[in-house]
């Protein structure tokens, strides 16, 4: 399964960012009930899908998360890595 088969197949789930490095990236987010520990931002990018949208592919000690803020109302889903 590629890249893109699985975030379609996994779709976007809520997560909660809990503290963010420089007032700006994800730091710290809570996902199904554990804390995650963002090791590394490897990419951000702004992408607009039904709202603008900033966007950061992190890594943590667990593997590999796409994270998106919607600007308008400041909440924040995830999709998983692939495994």
């Amino acid at each position: 399964m590629n890249w893109f088969q699985h975030r379609r197949a996994h779709g976007r789930h809520a997560v909660e960012i809990q503290e963010k490095r420089f007032g700006y990236f994800p730091k710290t987010f809570r996902w199904r009930g554990k804390r995650y520990d963002v090791q590394a931002v490897e990419r951000c990018w702004n992408a607009t899908r039904h709202a603008p949208q900033l966007c950061f592919r992190v890594r943590c000690r667990e593997g590999l998360f796409d994270l998106y803020q919607n600007v308008r109302d400041n909440t924040w889903q995830l999709v998983p890595g692939p495994a």
